[in-house]
């Protein structure tokens, strides 16, 4: 599948993605101790929703429609999906939104910048010229860079271009000895969950105590299926997947939804996760079978 952050800015998986991330930087901040956000697949940063909804040749039919924008006008959020929607509130208006839709929207490096505290350090990783260009655009005052070494912004941010798995090769152990990773690739390539996998098993083994955060589709559950099943084999700490479906097993529609694996999440985590999830459900579900679930791959002990 082709999975570029710009044709789906909006959508109800950044929906899910970033509430749980707003989420669980408030968790790690309640440490004083600052640490590392490492962002391997940091895409442009910030979306114009209506410059999105065309694609390179034609048109496209926008997908935010039936993700941020089922959540803009409600009065009933729970307090996680609150944040996460003032959030973007801010980044619209901003911007220079004045309209009672939304047109602007924040990716996974701008909600981390926003959140970030003076003790946290960010290192955004994007491999892909264009896309790299605009997350350039969007951290304005960082200069560009090459070949993985970046160019700090009063040593808070970094932007790198290069491949984020070999970012996690490149950056781990952190100095900081607390990170948040976020691994989100773009499932273009066929054996991309057999890569995503290995990747999280080589910064696992160079260190063992990071959060991990690993976006992943929801196609065909037995892809899935193998996808945990490498991710157990890998041995690693507690593990969480958290998914959210818009549609169920057997709808026609090949996107049905999509989950994080999360490694090493913040003690109960997963109760806070499980009321947002669900009420995310009840509102992006766009055919029967949707819903929400939160497993343990690993247990806590």
């Amino acid at each position: 599948m082709n999975y570029r952050h710009h044709f789906h800015a909006g959508n109800f998986a950044d929906v899910m993605k970033h509430a749980v991330l707003v989420r669980l930087i408030r968790a790690l901040q309640k440490k004083p101790s600052g640490f590392v956000y490492l962002d391997t697949h940091a895409g442009r940063g910030g979306y114009d929703l209506v410059r999105e909804a065309v694609g390179e040749t034609l048109a496209r039919t926008p997908e935010w429609p039936d993700g941020i924008g089922r959540l803009w006008q409600r009065t009933d959020l729970p307090p996680g999906v609150a944040e996460y929607l003032q959030l973007v509130r801010e980044f619209d208006r901003a911007r220079g939104n004045l309209e009672p839709t939304v047109r602007f929207y924040p990716g996974s490096p701008r909600i981390a910048a926003t959140l970030a505290r003076g003790e946290e350090r960010l290192a955004l990783c994007e491999r892909h010229p264009e896309e790299f260009g605009a997350l350039s655009a969007e951290f304005s005052a960082s200069k560009r860079s090459r070949g993985g070494e970046g160019t700090r912004r009063g040593n808070r941010i970094s932007l790198h271009e290069m491949d984020g798995y070999g970012a996690l090769r490149a950056m781990l152990p952190p100095p900081e000895r607390r990170a948040l990773v976020l691994i989100d690739p773009p499932y273009e390539a066929q054996d991309e969950f057999a890569s995503a996998a290995s990747a999280l098993g080589e910064a696992l083994r160079r260190f063992p105590s990071g959060t991990y955060v690993l976006w992943y589709p929801l196609t065909q559950r037995a892809r899935v299926q193998e996808f945990f099943t490498a991710i157990v084999g890998l041995n690693p700490p507690p593990t969480l997947a958290l998914e959210l479906a818009i549609a169920g097993d057997d709808a026609p529609r090949k996107l049905k939804g999509c989950g994080l694996v999360m490694v090493n999440p913040p003690w109960q985590f997963d109760h806070e996760a499980r009321g947002m999830l669900a009420y995310l459900a009840s509102v992006l579900a766009v055919e029967a079978g949707g819903g929400s679930r939160i497993t343990w791959l690993v247990p806590e002990k």
